[in-house]
C-alpha cells in the first residue's frame, strides 16, 4: 500500500453494521496527515445513496477521519455559518484508495449559533435491534458520542472556525495546482 500524502485524492465508504455499503463520496482530498487523525477536504462532491440514487454536496467540507475513535466529524462551511455533522461511527481504516468506516446512526449535529443536538436515536434503537449489536458495540457507540460532546464543550481546535477555514484554504489551494497542472 502507497503511503498517504497531502493532496491524495480519495474515496469515502460508509456501511451499516450489516457490511452493506449505506452512502459513498466521490472526493476526500488529504489535507492533513497527523498522528491520531486524518483531515480531507471536499466540495459540490457527488454522493452515491446504498439504493442507486446520487446528489451533491451542497457546501465545502472539512472532514476528520480518526485512527481510534468511535466518530468523525464533517464540517459544513455554510453561507450562515458552520454547522457540524458528526457521525458516531467506527474508527477509519483505508482500503483500495477508499476511506472506510461503519456508521451507527447516532449523529451529533453542533449548529452556527454553538447548540447541539443528538440525532436518530430511534433509527440506531431499530438497527440495534435488527442487526443485533453487541452490549460492548453499544458501550463503545455510547462512548464515542459521550467524548465527543466532551471534546466540543472543552473548545477542541476540530471546532474552531479559523482552524477549519485554513484548511478549506489548503483545499482550495491544492485544486488549483491541480488544474494548473492539467
Amino acid at each position: 500500500m502507497k503511503q498517504l500524502c497531502i493532496g491524495d485524492n480519495l474515496q469515502i465508504q460508509c456501511y451499516k453494521h450489516n457490511g452493506k455499503v449505506h452512502r459513498a463520496w466521490d472526493e476526500a482530498v488529504v489535507l492533513d496527515i497527523k498522528k491520531d487523525y486524518i483531515v480531507c477536504g471536499n466540495r459540490r462532491t457527488k454522493v452515491t445513496e446504498a439504493e442507486g440514487g446520487t446528489w451533491k454536496t451542497k457546501e465545502p467540507a472539512i472532514i476528520y477521519f480518526f485512527r481510534k475513535k468511535w466518530f468523525n466529524v464533517i464540517v459544513q462551511l455554510k453561507k450562515d455559518g458552520i454547522t457540524y455533522y458528526c457521525n458516531i461511527a467506527t474508527p477509519y481504516i483505508i482500503e483500495d484508495n477508499t476511506i472506510k468506516y461503519i456508521d451507527y446512526d447516532l449523529d451529533l449535529r453542533i449548529f452556527p449559533d454553538g447548540e447541539y443536538k443528538i440525532l436518530d436515536k430511534l433509527e440506531y434503537k431499530y438497527h440495534k435491534k435488527l442487526m443485533g449489536y453487541s452490549d460492548e458495540l453499544d458501550q463503545a457507540i455510547h462512548n464515542g458520542l459521550d467524548e465527543l460532546i466532551k471534546l466540543y464543550e472543552s473548545g477542541s481546535p476540530i471546532f474552531s472556525e479559523d482552524w477549519n477555514k485554513k484548511y478549506y484554504q489548503e483545499y482550495n489551494v491544492i485544486r488549483e495546482e491541480e488544474k494548473n497542472v492539467r
